[in-house]
């Protein structure tokens, strides 16, 4: 049964609110955590686990939410695909969590995805993507190709003078989508197909020594040849291994990478891979008071041996929303935070403020570094808040497409017919 406490808490707050009565859960409020702690992932996610928990006592040492304790509940999908809507499932019928915060790469979000629709969970998503997705129950706190795939490209273009791509990436939905709008972006820029390199590798991949070769043999010509890695996961140690193996410099062939960052990097020798790039919109490196403060916490916490990241930050966004989206709500309820959440400011870490937009994704800066010997980042490039993008304007299918939960109600609206279109095949 709901406590007197969390009853009077949260009708003070839903009548301040004007939403009428509460529909507040049961103390504890729950919060789901979906990360793999084992398997090929782990690499990248146990810090994400290490995040949610440590922002929930965070909250609990605030008092709570809505007068409860918050109460993380964790579960391991082991980097097993289909595991992972499984443990969706549990974590929303058996523990009947609140709100989930998880995933890392877009195939494990695809699986869990229907299971969300389905029993109308919340999920954030903080970890850069392919876009090409809306969902009312999804908000996605991480880098849509136009906050990261996109600038990174214009970068190597403009101030690298790559005249030549290698398109690398782990066999699965997120880094296949993101080169086919790289592809066509490529071309839209005036470069040849036959400039342009795709090469797929499976989970886990360890033998790079062939296409290392083949990116290398690239530029035989004496084009500048440079590197667009959508690597995911403990891949990227033999890749950056093979590219020192073979002699290769950032000077030489220059890679940016989209899933490599400071808890990635941690487990490699990094020197002789300075100079190499990635593009987030967030690195440890940013010189703020906030940064300061968020990693002094961290490693009080968890080690001083511990790096930050950033989907890190991006569970730090979202979950800060989500608290001051609850508290506005004055209720748990998905659909009502659904929409409280549409317009939520937070300060970021790199001394701007991130803004919750009506497609459910994140205004963010977009940030470039360069590797450095201590396996941080020499920050190269910063911008201001750019929108995040649900649907690519260089997919002609999906140019004409919109997202709007706030006033179409709808994650696929196709601005030529003026039509809600709900293809579930993109989910």
């Amino acid at each position: 049964m709901k406590s007197m406490k969390k009853l009077l808490a949260t009708s003070a707050l839903t009548l301040l609110a004007g939403t009428g009565i509460a529909a507040a859960a049961d103390c504890p409020i729950k919060v789901g955590v979906l990360h793999s702690l084992s398997g090929t992932m782990a690499i990248s996610e146990t810090t994400l686990k290490d995040t949610v928990l440590m922002l929930v006592d965070q909250q609990n040492e605030k008092g709570g939410l809505l007068g409860c304790e918050l109460e993380a509940v964790v579960v391991d999908p082991a980097s097993d695909w289909p595991l992972f809507a499984e443990k969706a499932r549990e974590l929303l019928t058996v523990h009947n969590v609140d709100v989930i915060f998880g995933n890392w790469t877009s195939v494990s979000r695809k699986s869990v995805l229907p299971v969300i629709e389905e029993l109308n969970g919340l999920l954030f998503y903080p970890v850069q993507y392919e876009g090409e997705e809306s969902s009312k129950n999804v908000f996605y706190t991480g880098a849509a190709p136009n906050q990261q795939a996109i600038p990174a490209t214009d970068y190597f273009l403009e101030e690298l003078g790559v005249e030549k791509f290698a398109l690398l990436g782990t066999d699965y939905v997120y880094p296949r989508t993101t080169n086919n709008i790289l592809e066509a972006y490529l071309k839209s820029k005036g470069i040849a197909e036959e400039d342009i390199f795709v090469n797929y590798t499976p989970f886990g991949h360890s033998d790079w020594a062939t296409i290392v070769a083949d990116v290398v043999a690239l530029g035989a010509d004496g084009k500048q040849v440079g590197v667009i890695s959508t690597i995911n996961g403990d891949a990227n140690i033999g890749f950056y291994k093979e590219l020192a193996a073979a002699g290769v410099s950032a000077d030489d062939i220059p890679v940016v990478a989209f899933s490599v960052g400071e808890e990635e990097l941690s487990g490699l020798d990094t020197s002789n891979l300075v100079g190499h790039l990635a593009a987030w919109n967030y690195f440890q490196s940013a010189d703020t008071e906030a940064n300061a403060d968020f990693i002094k916490t961290w490693k009080a916490k968890m080690g001083e041996e511990r790096v930050t990241n950033d989907p890190m930050e991006a569970h730090y966004i979202g979950f800060n929303m989500w608290v001051n989206a609850v508290t506005a709500a004055g209720t748990t309820d998905v659909d009502a935070v659904e929409q409280a959440m549409i317009g939520q400011t937070f300060p970021n870490l790199t001394g701007g403020t991130a803004e919750m937009l009506a497609n459910h994704h994140l205004s963010k800066p977009v940030l470039i570094g360069e590797i450095q010997a201590d396996g941080q980042f020499d920050i190269v490039s910063q911008t201001t808040e750019v929108p995040g993008d649900a649907w690519t304007d260089f997919l002609p299918e999906s140019a004409v497409l919109i997202s709007d939960w706030k006033d179409k109600k709808c994650g696929m609206f196709n601005t030529e017919t003026n039509t809600c279109v709900q293809l579930k095949s993109n989910y």
